[in-house]
């Protein structure tokens, strides 16, 4: 008698509701391929993939279209635009990363901030505009961290010290 009461409960007891964490991460029981999210190209009416980046106090937009592998910045070329060889790597990394160095032509503009600051939100801006071309890049460019915006700014300046923390000189006398 034991055994039949053992089996009928298990059945008994509803399996399709999610509890504790799993409800709250929405992974339930049915549905947990459907979960992850679905990335779709996004072009704009002359075909491009835009996209804005961001570093420091340097905003750049960035559009990328199919060619031959041209990037302008302002209005520039790259070597006009960034004179130090650092600087034009970082800004190729999204593009050598996936294999698409030649395969597209890069228009940007940037302001704010120094060249530094420039170079990494046009990464930023390139990279996400690659996902926006092709969602399958973004597996690829996600674990070398060109999809995250790098958040660190100038802390500002407090009153009553000389710098941000800096205290002014003390003199005993």
């Amino acid at each position: 008698m034991t055994d039949v009461t053992q089996d009928t409960a298990p059945e008994a007891a509803p399996q399709d509701k999610a509890t504790g964490f799993d409800a709250l991460k929405g992974l339930g029981t049915t549905g947990n391929a459907e979960s992850a999210p679905e990335y779709v190209q996004k072009l704009d009416a002359q075909g491009r993939a835009y996209s804005t980046g961001k570093r420091k106090n340097a905003i750049a937009r960035v559009w990328i279209k199919p060619g031959t592998g041209k990037f302008t910045i302002n209005g520039k070329d790259q070597m006009q635009y960034f004179a130090r060889e650092i600087l034009r790597m970082m800004i190729a990394q999204p593009l050598e990363v996936t294999d698409r160095v030649t395969q597209f032509d890069v228009d940007c503009t940037v302001q704010g901030s120094g060249l530094s600051g420039q170079a990494g939100a046009i990464r930023h801006g390139l990279s996400h505009a690659l996902t926006h071309y092709e969602p399958a890049l973004r597996p690829v460019l996600k674990p070398h961290g060109f999809l995250t915006r790098d958040s660190r700014v100038v802390e500002r300046k407090k009153y009553g010290r000389a710098k941000a923390r800096r205290s002014f000189q003390f003199s005993k006398r």
